[in-house]
Order: structure tokens, then sequence, then C-alpha cells
């Protein structure tokens, strides 16, 4: 049978067609695996010194990350990679206060240990238009009355759908639909475009209040996207918190922010719009250069829901 040796460690017997990961966990080898052994990072990565050969080729998942982080060839991820003779690592042990990072050590005496997991969420954007030049010609303590007013409102209407705001940034919010343990319930895309909707019946009717008192149309865009995130603890401290990660994140944003090109208020992506669909009443679709983004990507603006839709 193989054996895999771990440069300055030891060597260990194992059957063809084993992974590093899984001889270093069945031999107690201590191996440091964020994502789980997924291909999802690259933390549980050796160096292959000896016996190169005797490894199974890179698979889709694992080429996708060795051209992501550039690695060299006989830089190979443990979980992905098998072997059918004889090896000699070394593995590629982070220092020690990364690797206390990752194993959860910062985390408070009694807190669940969360070194993040994939899951599938719906993503709302919300940005105030023009909010940047009206803020200049008010007082600081207005500036921050108006922003609670109108988050204390744009709160309501995503909690009313199950969602939770997970940031605000400045006159801007992102919300979240179908977070593992805190969102049980199910189509959080269409719980999304319903708060979405309600989002901007409740500017609607502080408009008034806004042009009153202070001769100024409020106004925002919506954006929603659908899609894999990576949901982990983030920061430091009493500063270390929850909150989401990925491409998808990026995109909802973009999304909201092409509304300004569109002329829109409620713009979705083609994979949150498949879901709702035969919900809603659309208007036009774009197809936009999004920035950050490679080609053209369709979207689709909302107007409504449709008359009896659940």
């Amino acid at each position: 049978m193989p054996h895999i040796t771990y440069l300055n460690e030891r060597s260990v017997e194992v059957p063809e067609g084993t992974s590093i990961l899984s001889a270093s966990l069945e031999h107690g080898i201590p191996h440091t695996r964020v994502c789980g052994g997924h291909a999802r990072c690259s933390t549980c990565r050796v160096a292959v010194l000896t016996g190169l050969a005797n490894c199974s080729p890179r698979n889709e998942k694992e080429q996708a990350m060795a051209t992501l982080r550039n690695f060299s060839p006989a830089v190979r991820l443990a979980c992905q990679t098998t072997v059918s003779g004889d090896i000699t690592v070394r593995r590629l042990v982070l220092d020690d206060e990364d690797v206390a990072l990752v194993r959860g050590e910062v985390a408070q005496p009694g807190e669940p240990v969360n070194l993040g997991r994939e899951s599938s969420l719906a993503i709302l954007f919300c940005d105030i238009r023009n909010f940047t030049s009206f803020s200049e010609r008010q007082l600081p303590y207005d500036v921050i009355h108006l922003l609670n007013r109108y988050f204390a409102r744009i709160n309501q209407d995503v909690v009313r759908h199950g969602g939770v705001i997970d940031n605000f940034m400045g006159d801007g919010i992102m919300a979240l639909f179908g977070v593992p343990d805190a969102d049980p319930a199910p189509e959080p895309s269409l719980r999304a475009v319903r708060a979405g909707l309600d989002m901007l019946a409740s500017v609607t009717a502080m408009r008034g209040y806004f042009q009153d008192n202070f001769d100024w149309s409020l106004r925002i865009g919506v954006g929603i996207h659908c899609g894999p995130v990576i949901v982990g603890a983030v920061g430091a401290g009493v500063r270390r918190r929850t909150t989401v990660i990925g491409d998808a994140v990026n995109f909802a944003s973009r999304i909201e922010s092409a509304n300004k090109d569109a002329g829109t208020e409620l713009l979705l992506s083609a994979a949150a719009y498949e879901e709702v669909k035969d919900l809603v009443t659309a208007g036009k679709c774009y197809d936009l250069a999004v920035k950050g983004k490679t080609g053209t990507h369709r979207l689709y603006e909302v107007l409504a829901m449709r008359p009896g839709s659940p």
C-alpha cells in the first residue's frame, strides 16, 4: 500500500485512492480545513516534495482553485488529491495567528466556533439616490435624524418578510433572506422582492415629509440577486460578527447601482427573476454591463406583485 510521509512528522500507510486529507484525519495528524474539505478554500494545501506522479491529476474543483491562487504544480489540495504510490508532503500550515483565526480560537468562551459555511441566500441592496449632495446642505444632526427615520421604516419592511439587515453602509443597506438558522422560511427570493416593493411604498409615504421640510424628493434604488455565499464570522474581539461574502454579494450590489443607468427603482438578476416571474408584474428587461463583471447581464425590472399572488 502507498505511504504518505509528512516531512519532519511521520509516515503513514494508506489504501490506494485515499486522499491526503483523509489520511491525515484517520491518523490523527492535525490538518486545517476551513471549508470542511470541499475545495472551497485552500487551507488544506500541501507541497508534494516527492512522488508527484503518484498523485491523482487535479480535478475541476482543484484546478479552479489552483488557477485562482496561481499554485505551482507541486502545491495540491489535500482534500482532492488521492495517492496511488509513495509520496512525501509538507503541510503548508499558516502562522500561529492565522491558525488561531481559522480555528475560531478568537471567539468568546462558550460561543460556538463559526468557520464559515456555504449557503444559498437572497441578497437585497438598497441605496438612497443623491443622498451625498443632499446631506452636504444639511446640519449633521438633521442628517442622522433623517437616516434613523428612514432606516426604522425600511427595517420594518425587511423584518416583516423574514429578512435581516446585515449591514448599514452610510445611506445604504444589505438585507439577507434565507440565512441558515435565523431564517427557516422558504422562498427567500420572493420574500426579498416583497420587501423591496414594500420599501418603495414606504419611501413614497415618507416623500411628503422630506419634501415639505427639506425641499427634497426621497428616492431609492433596490437590487436583488440570489446565489451561493459564505456565511461566517468576520472581525475581531467585540467587533466580530456573522456576515456573508462572495461573488453573489458583489453582484447584488452592482444590480442596485444599475438602477441609475436603467432609470428604474427595483431590478432583479436573472436568477432571482426566474424564481418569482410567475408572481410579479415585470417592466422592462435590460442587458447591462455590470461594473466588476465581464460581459452583459440581463436584469429585470419589477413593478408590483400580481393580483392574487400568495
